[in-house]
């Protein structure tokens, strides 16, 4: 079993009378992508802050091993951060980001940063303000995976991205940086684009966490069932989460009802992360 890489306890933070969270725990070992997603205001970006030595807290937080609060200089030798591609200054230029970043970051690998640039149409002397959006994403993605860090959080990373650069950013995610040993967190408003992705969700809301889950578990937990129109009443026995019907079919959520006993009330289906997502924040929206 890998061990935890983020562990909190009791980990409260609230501005003046207003709680952004409330006492949460959970762990996060390595070698997991995980899915930190909840509706504005609910927490996530606090959640992130505190991770990241951003903000102050209540309640213990160790990641790496290291307190946020008092030890942020070392963990963030060891973490990478993106919260929007597009915020560099528009006079930098390719070779300067590299520079740059070669100069803070103990474990930056110029040679591989380079050898990511050589794939794209990048040039050393092309500055921020020649750049497409899509052109700025290469760069931070490149930066990005040349750091050696244990832990990578992504905040809304492919915020007004086409489709092509979306795709091809979470690939080369994948296949360029992802490894065992690493763990890697993503708020995102476009679930749908990193569900293939996760292996883990952590869904919070007014500072509570909804569900703390691996993929695995939630297409254990969850199962949604397109019910014949005979079996409506024994299927609302089992009090679903969730029903809704189009063209005149019905199709309930159960969580935590075994899939054998499901198939006798009609064709089971696997829930999508967002629409898991949507069903559990019903009343926020």
């Amino acid at each position: 079993m890998m061990p935890n890489l983020i562990s909190a306890k009791g980990l409260s933070k609230s501005y003046g009378k207003k709680i952004a969270l409330a006492g949460i725990d959970f762990e996060i070992p390595a070698g997991r992508i995980v899915g930190l997603i909840g509706p504005n205001g609910s927490g996530k970006t606090t959640s992130l802050h505190a991770i990241l030595g951003l903000t102050d807290f209540e309640g213990e937080l160790s990641v790496l091993g290291f307190d946020p609060r008092r030890e942020r200089e070392q963990l963030m030798n060891q973490v990478c951060f993106i919260a929007d591609v597009a915020i560099l200054p528009r006079w930098l230029r390719v070779a300067d980001a590299i520079d740059f970043v070669e100069g803070v970051h103990p474990k930056f690998n110029r040679a591989k940063a380079e050898s990511y640039l050589a794939k794209t149409k990048l040039e050393p002397k092309m500055k921020v303000k020649a750049m497409s959006k899509g052109m700025v994403t290469q760069l931070h993605l490149a930066l990005m995976m040349a750091i050696d860090a244990q832990i990578l959080v992504l905040d809304e990373p492919t915020l007004g991205l086409d489709i092509v650069y979306r795709k091809m950013f979470y690939q080369q995610l994948l296949e360029d940086y992802f490894d065992e040993n690493k763990t890697i967190i993503i708020t995102t408003h476009q679930v749908e684009e990193v569900e293939h992705i996760l292996t883990d969700l952590l869904f919070i809301n007014e500072g509570k966490i909804v569900l703390h889950a691996s993929m695995d578990e939630v297409a254990e937990r969850f199962t949604e069932v397109l019910v014949h129109a005979e079996h409506a009443n024994a299927a609302q026995l089992l009090k679903p989460l969730e029903q809704k019907s189009t063209f005149g079919k019905t199709t309930m959520l159960f969580d935590g009802i075994a899939k054998q006993e499901l198939a006798a009330l009609g064709e089971l289906r696997n829930i999508s992360v967002a629409d898991l997502f949507l069903a559990m924040m019903k009343g926020v929206y």
